[in-house]
């Protein structure tokens, strides 16, 4: 975020005398852009507690699902007749924010994020989902399969209120928009979580390694 969008306040009310009101006309004036802190700066504050942050007014968007993405090892079907297993699949979605940086679970950024949300929907917002199970899937001869899943997402928007105890970068309070995607609930908005098996043909290179284990009496191979 450029930090020539970032709103910038000045400070807290002094007493009233001529020397006072001047000092508080000079600390109210927004600071030059470029003397002011980065997002990232801000954000670290909000993260470390330097800051007393807030996440004011937040507004959910609309769940969608999220990419599928590989959540299992991948069969490979060296024999010559359909193969059968049982495979075993975990995944973990986290959050990232506006920026692209990881919304960690359990730290201060997502406990304020939480807070927030739970004041203005009353409902819990989580940083990070897991789940995990397993599911049957077949395989015809020369191709690979694996299990995909995609989970519900949905952004949550607002705007960062970091005060500090004494002016930093000449000012008290600083804000700063930010928008966090994150796993949502299945069902919201009614949008489902989905697990798929995918297949596709082996490589020529995947062929000739599936031969080699064929040979060995093997009649698929199970690999990351």
């Amino acid at each position: 975020m450029a930090k020539s969008r970032m709103i910038r306040h000045g400070s807290r009310l002094v007493a009233l005398s001529t020397a006072s009101l001047g000092l508080a006309a000079a600390m109210a004036v927004p600071a030059a852009a470029e003397d002011g802190p980065t997002r990232e700066q801000l954000i670290a504050d909000c993260a470390s507690g330097e800051g007393k942050c807030t996440f004011n007014e937040p507004t959910l968007g609309k769940a969608f699902l999220g990419d599928f993405r590989q959540v299992s090892n991948s069969l490979y079907n060296c024999s010559t007749s359909d193969a059968t297993q049982s495979m075993g699949w975990s995944d973990t979605v986290g959050s990232t924010d506006s920026a692209g940086v990881s919304v960690t679970a359990g730290g201060k950024i997502a406990g304020l994020i939480d807070l927030s949300v739970t004041a203005t929907y009353s409902h819990t917002w989580s940083s990070s989902h897991t789940e995990n199970s397993s599911l049957n899937m077949t395989v015809k001869p020369g191709e690979v399969g694996w299990i995909s899943r995609a989970q519900v997402m949905q952004t949550v928007s607002g705007t960062w209120q970091t005060h500090y105890d004494s002016p930093k970068w000449d000012h008290y309070y600083w804000f700063v928009p930010d928008t966090v995607t994150g796993p949502a609930p299945n069902g919201t908005d009614g949008q489902s979580n989905a697990v798929t098996v995918k297949t596709r043909k082996m490589t020529t290179a995947e062929k000739n390694s599936c031969s080699a284990e064929a040979k060995k009496g093997q009649a698929f191979v199970v690999k990351r």
